[in-house]
């Protein structure tokens, strides 16, 4: 009898040993808690930081606007107006018959051609064409003089064009204002009978918008252009420097 109680007591333990186990192990796990980033939480967008403006970002426009006007846009071609403009000769004379009294011989003509092309906003840029004189209508005071210079000395019933074209240009300005007056020299080929050499001219003209207004001097020898000075025996003797003036108006 003993023995049966103490058995019994032992299998109670032991169920009651297996059923609190059995009840530990049924428990349910603990809840993990949330992590700061989860699925259920969407990240927030990432906003890219705006860009800084800068001068090469500047609008198309701006950029075109600036760049330089193509060459040759703002030249103007203007042509020599023959009735507004002349050419003419200045040579000391000494009338030997006349006590050897002093005098200066002018020669005029108003047959002078040429084209201009300017450019107001780059004067440099400016181009003076081929300019042609017809010393051959060279009228002074005295028809004998200029009947023995038209077939003599000057020779311009044979030869009647004088020519003059430039090469080179020295002190025009970079920049020009209407109105404003233009001083330079203009270097060149000038032909006078059959014989070409350089001559310089000293130039002063002034652009007003529509027209372009100058006058053009030179000192030259006639010897040069290998011809004598006029003389007469007993009569006249030239000298050989002649000045030279162009007076030209161009539009």
């Amino acid at each position: 009898m003993k023995q049966s109680a103490a058995y019994r007591m032992m299998i109670g333990s032991v169920l009651a040993g297996a059923i609190a186990l059995s009840a530990c192990g049924a428990a349910p796990a603990p809840t993990a808690a949330p992590t700061a980033t989860t699925q259920s939480q969407p990240a927030a967008p990432t906003v890219a930081p705006a860009a800084t403006p800068t001068e090469s970002a500047a609008p198309a426009e701006a950029t075109a606007a600036a760049e330089p006007a193509p060459a040759g846009a703002s030249t103007i071609t203007l042509k020599i107006v023959p009735d507004e403009s002349k050419a003419s000769y200045a040579v000391d004379e000494t009338f030997l018959n006349q006590n050897n009294k002093l005098a200066t011989a002018i020669g005029v003509t108003t047959i002078v051609n040429g084209d201009i092309t300017l450019d107001p906003q780059n004067p440099v840029n400016t181009i003076v064409g081929e300019i042609t004189v017809d010393i051959s209508a060279l009228k002074s005071d005295s028809d004998r003089r200029d009947s023995a210079i038209r077939g003599n000395w000057l020779e311009s019933a044979k030869y009647p064009l004088a020519k003059f074209v430039p090469t080179a240009y020295e002190g025009l300005p970079a920049s020009y204002e209407i109105g404003q007056e233009l001083t330079f020299k203009m270097t060149g080929d000038m032909t006078v009978r059959d014989t070409t050499i350089p001559v310089t001219w000293d130039v002063v003209a002034r652009y007003d918008g529509s027209q372009l207004v100058g006058t053009a001097t030179t000192q030259i020898k006639m010897s040069s252009f290998n011809f004598a000075a006029p003389s007469i025996a007993g009569i006249l003797r030239a000298e050989d420097d002649a000045k030279l003036t162009l007076e030209f108006v161009a539009r």
